[in-house]
């Protein structure tokens, strides 16, 4: 039998079986594994693999959308590879129930082997929330400091070291998803006028007025419901849906943003409402696809974020991490991540199609005049 060619390698030189299974044995000066630790090793390491991926997927995905023009015809593509990224980590959710059968007794048996080894370090996390957007700020209110920080000032000059600092210092420099995301929201074509028409403000500004109007007499219309009703006064009501009216206008105008980016925010979000309000319209159907798609992966995030929570707790309880960090503590405060705020807040402040304000231009969506 003649050895394999190396034009046409096996299925173990395909995929480097000889160097990916001997990744496994633990410490360099450590005792083989047992059993357990093995299943530790292997489980988290899984995780970076899929880790890898996602990257991969959300860079092509940020790519597409950064495009000064974005053909329609892209759209789909970008949906693609988001909904991939969406479907691995609605996989690795599993992975936490693997982790399950390792009860608190055998990971106590080696846990301290570990330290200060923590998942809290895994830099290819922390570059996927990087590249999504997750804003800083977020990070420091997350009770123990900011990781990447933890990171840099762990890594030293060991190859891995000098790895995890290049891959978040490269993660930093690039646009993320969010940013790339609001931009092509910003040239989202409103009532037929993109932002380079020369009557865009005029438009912009007719939308906002328009939308609060209807928002207005619906919500007036909800108070009468609620009051005829009985379970609370009609006054009660609208006193508690005006504040839904100020958070239209407040949203729309971005009021909450530094005015020197308030005009581009608040096109954006204009954007993302209008892209959700006439979805029906041919040209919005894969936008509307599209920030679907980015809202089902930021859920996601929060289920994996939840379920891992749970895990911990399960096998840990409510012990320092072998990080230095709270553990579980530490770990629910990142249940409050968000990134992309302004779709999730766009949910509050819909109307039903019946009282949507008339929509001007239907042609340039795609209908026939």
């Amino acid at each position: 039998m003649k050895p394999p060619s190396t034009t046409n390698p096996t299925y173990w030189e395909y995929l480097g079986l000889d160097q990916l299974l001997s990744l496994q044995d633990g410490l360099p000066d450590g005792e083989e594994p047992s059993a357990d630790e093995l299943h530790f090793i292997i489980v988290h390491q899984v995780f970076e693999l899929w880790f890898k991926l996602v990257l991969k997927e959300l860079r092509i995905a940020r790519d597409a959308v950064s495009a000064s023009s974005v053909p329609e015809e892209s759209i789909p593509t970008v949906v693609r590879h988001l909904q991939r990224v969406c479907k691995i980590i609605e996989h690795t959710m599993h992975q936490w129930a693997v982790m399950e059968t390792l009860t608190p007794q055998d990971f106590l048996a080696f846990r301290d082997k570990l330290v200060p080894a923590s998942g809290f370090q895994s830099y290819q996390l922390r570059e996927l929330e990087i590249v999504l957007g997750l804003d800083p700020a977020n990070r420091e209110a997350s009770g123990f400091g900011d990781p990447i920080r933890v990171i840099q000032d762990l890594a030293g000059n060991s190859p891995g070291g000098l790895l995890a600092k290049q891959r978040i210092k490269d993660a930093l420099a690039e646009q993320n998803l969010a940013t790339a995301l609001e931009d092509w929201l910003y040239r989202t074509p409103i009532q037929g006028s993109g932002p380079e028409d020369a009557t865009d403000d005029e438009t912009l500004e007719s939308f906002i007025a328009e939308y609060v109007c209807a928002q207005r007499d619906h919500l007036a219309n909800q108070a009468r419901v609620y009051g005829a009703q009985g379970t609370v006064s009609e006054a009660d009501a609208k006193v508690r849906l005006d504040i839904t009216l100020q958070e239209t206008e407040d949203f729309l105008r971005a009021t909450d943003i530094a005015p020197a980016k308030r005009k581009r925010r608040s096109r954006a979000r204009c954007g993302v409402l209008f892209i959700e309000s006439y979805r029906e319209l041919p040209l919005l159907a894969w936008p509307r696809t599209l920030l679907d798609v980015v809202v089902d992966l930021e859920e996601l995030l929060v289920l994996f974020r939840t379920r891992h929570v749970r895990m911990v707790e399960r096998v840990i309880g409510r012990r320092m991490g072998t990080g230095g960090s709270s553990g579980v503590d530490y770990l629910e405060s990142t249940l409050k991540y968000r990134i992309f705020t302004d779709l999730w807040m766009v949910r509050t402040i819909l109307l039903p199609a019946s009282a949507l304000p008339a929509l001007n231009s239907a042609e340039y969506y795609g209908f026939k005049a």
